[in-house]
């Protein structure tokens, strides 16, 4: 029968827990049952909630091509007119005016109420590989994968600024406090690795223009339980700050405060039932077998030069895109279940050409090698790479530049199930609209959860009286770019 106890009690029964010799009598079991734990390689969570490395998923719904994903996101919005969609009869209209009957009505960034001028795509195309996928001539590295990849023509999104364009990119939605589609992964599935974060996002620039500001919110866990979002590791110099133990604190020191700050947590767990007790737990342990395998992971002397040179490495941790793509690898070949890189160097409203060329050398090579290399080393199977912005550019122009565009992008994606050497959708004939085989992102969101076993209608979280699932109330699985 349960009792309930009054105030008094209540505080009287809070200072016995915290007497000395209460507390070391539990902080030497829990020491133990720890220890033990590590070494039969559990987790050193012993709390009712799941631990990092455990999703809610009991069973999956399909059979899964893919355990891991690596995102290349080019933020800014890469031109798809100068990358994966030639439009011979807009180099005609080159310096004309753009027929109004396209943009009638239609929701445009920064060219509202101006003169529109069709806008020539500024590199020529080729065919590629024996798919004959036409990929423009700034891309030669990308084109010689042109048979592993899948290119998706016929892309739209909903979001015409960039903040609220790379949200819905990454969750689905532009309502703050969503979680990203890797922490939707990691709540589903769990993690294949207990001395790595689950989700790691990297960051890199280039000389040109066109760099836009990333918010952390674009890898955050939203709703969900705050160990599913995103870790950011730093491009240049250490991957992660503060990694070695302080002058004069030794390691055994560190793991006895470890030890006994994880037990004040689990007290408190024990009696507030707060999942984030359980977040801050596991997230002392990941800090302390980090400290082991990040100067592992970062250390590529185990590296060829051949491999070096593949990427296009100049010297490792440069911040450079090349030495991103390679640590993804190493970082996916640890169990990282999503892995993003953020090249921050598209939004092209002026200096198109010159500019587009500059980033397009900072991630051809990177970019087609990562492909290669996890093609080489038996991994590209299960493994999905996807390489795209947050939304296209128009094909009119703003001076010698394009602006935002929603109606139509590309995305290309390699692994996992994907069907290589296939150009999937069209656009118009101006690339102004997805015209053949639309695709939204709500259904970019539902194929890849398909190719990790997963029925997007049936991965969902309870919140606020509702059931919230990445692809909201809409997306349809591709079946077409699937192998």
């Amino acid at each position: 029968m349960h009792t309930r106890l009054n105030q008094p009690e209540l505080l009287a029964n809070w200072r016995r827990d915290l007497q000395r010799r209460t507390f070391l009598r539990g902080a030497g079991l829990g020491l133990g049952s720890v220890a033990l734990n590590l070494l039969l390689g559990g987790s050193a969570s012993t709390g009712a909630a799941p631990t990092l490395g455990d999703g809610v998923l009991s069973e999956l719904h399909y059979p899964p091509k893919a355990k891991r994903i690596i995102h290349l996101c080019m933020a800014g919005g890469p031109s798809q007119l100068e990358s994966f969609d030639y439009k011979p009869k807009l180099k005609e209209l080159d310096g004309q005016p753009f027929p109004a009957s396209f943009t009638a009505g239609q929701q445009l960034a920064q060219l509202q109420n101006t003169p529109l001028k069709a806008f020539g795509p500024q590199y020529e195309f080729r065919k590629w590989g024996t798919s004959g996928q036409e990929i423009s001539e700034l891309f030669p590295e990308i084109g010689g994968i042109a048979d592993d990849i899948c290119i998706i023509r016929s892309l739209y999104t909903e979001q015409i600024n960039h903040d609220p364009a790379h949200a819905f990119m990454n969750s689905g939605s532009i309502i703050k406090g969503r979680p990203s589609m890797g922490s939707w992964l990691l709540y589903g599935l769990g993690c294949e690795t207990e001395s790595l974060p689950g989700f790691v996002v990297m960051t890199s620039n280039s000389k040109c223009g066109g760099a836009q500001p990333i918010s952390s919110r674009q890898w955050s866990a939203g709703f969900l339980p705050s160990r599913f979002q995103g870790v950011q590791f730093q491009s240049r110099g250490a991957a992660v700050h503060y990694i070695g133990n302080p002058e004069g604190v030794c390691q055994s020191a560190q793991r006895q405060l470890i030890d006994e700050i994880n037990q004040l947590n689990r007290l408190a767990a024990s009696r507030y039932q707060d999942p984030e007790l359980e977040t801050r737990i596991s997230q002392y342990e990941l800090a302390a077998r980090m400290q082991t395998s990040i100067p592992e992971l970062t250390d590529f002397s185990s590296e060829t030069q051949e491999t070096l040179d593949l990427y296009g490495v100049k010297q490792p941790g440069d911040g450079s895109f090349a030495s991103n793509c390679l640590l993804a690898r190493r970082l996916a070949q640890r169990g990282v279940r999503m892995i993003q890189l953020y090249h921050r160097s598209w939004d092209h409203h002026g200096n198109l050409k010159n500019d587009m060329g500059i980033a397009s050398k900072d991630v051809d090579r990177a970019s087609a090698a990562l492909v290669q290399d996890l093609k080489r080393l038996g991994m590209l199977d299960d493994t999905i790479v996807i390489w795209g912005g947050e939304f296209g550019r128009t094909p009119m122009g703003q001076g010698n530049g394009r602006d935002h565009h929603i109606l139509s992008m590309c995305a290309w994606i390699a692994g996992g199930g994907f069907r290589g050497g296939l150009t999937y959708g069209t656009t118009d004939e101006l690339g102004y609209r997805a015209a053949e085989n639309p695709v939204s992102v709500h259904d970019l969101h539902a194929t890849l959860l398909r190719q990790f076993g997963i029925d997007h209608k049936r991965l969902t979280y309870r919140y606020q009286g509702r059931d919230f699932r990445l692809t909201d109330v809409s997306g349809e699985i591709i079946d077409a770019v699937l192998a």
